[in-house]
C-alpha cells in the first residue's frame, strides 16, 4: 500500500522517511518528491508498505506526528490518473 506524506522539511531524506515508518511494519520503499529541474525536495514523499493493516496503523499513529520539527500529514496515496493526448 502506498502512503502520501506531506509537509516534510526539504532536508528530510528517503532513509529518514523510511525510518519514521519502520516501527509500524514492513516498509518496502520511501521516496521524496523532487523538482525535475533543480532536484530540490518539494516537501512531500511516498512510503510503500507491504501489508495493508500495517499501513493503516502507520496512518493512525503518524498522521500529525513530528518529523524534524514539522507536523506531517499521512494518508493513503491516490493513484495517478492516466493522461491521454
Amino acid at each position: 500500500m502506498r502512503l502520501f506524506v506531506a509537509n516534510l522539511r526539504y532536508s528530510v531524506t528517503a532513509a529518514e522517511l523510511m525510518e519514521h515508518f519502520e516501527s509500524y511494519g514492513d516498509v518496502v520503499s520511501a521516496r521524496i518528491g523532487r523538482d525535475h529541474e533543480t532536484g530540490q525536495s518539494r516537501g512531500f514523499g511516498f512510503v510503500r508498505m507491504r501489508h495493508h493493516d500495517e499501513a493503516v496503523e502507520a496512518i493512525r499513529h503518524l498522521d500529525g506526528s513530528e518529523l524534524h520539527g514539522r507536523r506531517v500529514a499521512v494518508a493513503m496515496a491516490r493513484e495517478r490518473e492516466q493522461h491521454t493526448a
